[in-house]
């Protein structure tokens, strides 16, 4: 930032903008699509980074902080289909495409008939997939596509309460050095507290769980009636069976919140599916 206030943008392509041919798993995780932002902010080269907060490591590299969170977007995944109807309408064995575990799990446990299939790039980049390749159906994130002004490529957008979303999903997060308070202290105004609230308890319970993209792991938390709750899912990417788990709290104890539903999840059943995705 110059001392007049104007902001220059600098693209930066990361490991996992490159590498479209390996999943997620395969090439590293989450940190695949941060490590070279996160670098150049270290180095003093950027002042401040903007991720979708879902792609973001639980933990982040020594020296930087989550320094505010927009206010959320649509939490839902958004199915988009060729027919543009719903999933319930795919046909049978149907060729759905997507990546995350979280949804190829959650999909199997609805249409256990379908096939899954690989699915990885940007977003103008998957719809493409779609439009060309043989592929019924995409699973994305809803608040991609509504910020991007696609609304008119959702066919459904799923249900949270079944469909719980990723950790994170819909929230914008900047990113800035602890050392440097100038930056922090002019984002601090648009620093939103309930998103903050909801995304420190999911974030939490999938910290506790050990795991990244490399398990099957929603959670969804949300102010309701003053209280903040949160809900947590574990399920096999393969079989379609799911843990559920919810636990309800103040906002000031989202962290707990979090790590006592991993807990709760674990001891439901959890640990089985994840020491078997794990190996």
């Amino acid at each position: 930032m110059s001392p007049d206030g104007s902001v220059e943008i600098e693209v930066i392509r990361t490991k996992g903008d490159a590498n479209l041919s390996d999943s997620f798993v395969q090439i590293g995780g989450k940190g695949v699509f941060t490590k070279e932002v996160d670098d150049a902010l270290l180095s003093g080269r950027t002042h401040l980074s903007v991720h979708s907060l879902k792609d973001l490591p639980t933990t982040l590299p020594d020296g930087l902080m989550l320094t505010a969170l927009s206010p959320r977007e649509d939490v839902r995944d958004a199915l988009c289909t060729r027919s543009g109807k719903g999933l319930s309408a795919l046909p049978e064995g149907g060729l759905i495409g997507t990546s995350s575990l979280r949804r190829q799990a959650l999909i199997r446990s609805e249409r256990p008939d379908c096939e899954i299939l690989p699915l990885r790039g940007n977003v103008d980049t998957r719809i493409k997939k779609l439009d060309t390749e043989d592929l019924d159906a995409i699973v994305l994130a809803g608040s991609g596509l509504k910020r991007l002004g696609l609304n008119h490529r959702i066919s459904e957008l799923l249900p949270p309460e079944r469909f719980i979303p990723a950790p994170g999903q819909g929230v914008m997060a900047i990113v800035s050095r602890e050392d440097d308070r100038e930056t922090a202290d002019l984002l601090a105004p648009i620093d939103d507290p309930d998103a903050r609230a909801a995304v420190t308890a999911e974030r939490s319970a999938l910290a506790e769980l050990g795991g990244g993209c490399k398990i099957p792991f929603g959670a969804w938390a949300r102010i309701k009636g003053g209280d903040l709750v949160v809900g947590g899912v574990v399920a096999h990417p393969e079989r379609g069976e799911s843990i559920r788990s919810q636990r309800e709290g103040r906002a000031d104890e989202a962290e707990d919140l979090g790590k006592y539903l991993a807990e709760d999840l674990l001891t439901a059943g959890a640990a089985a599916i994840l020491e078997e995705v794990l190996g």
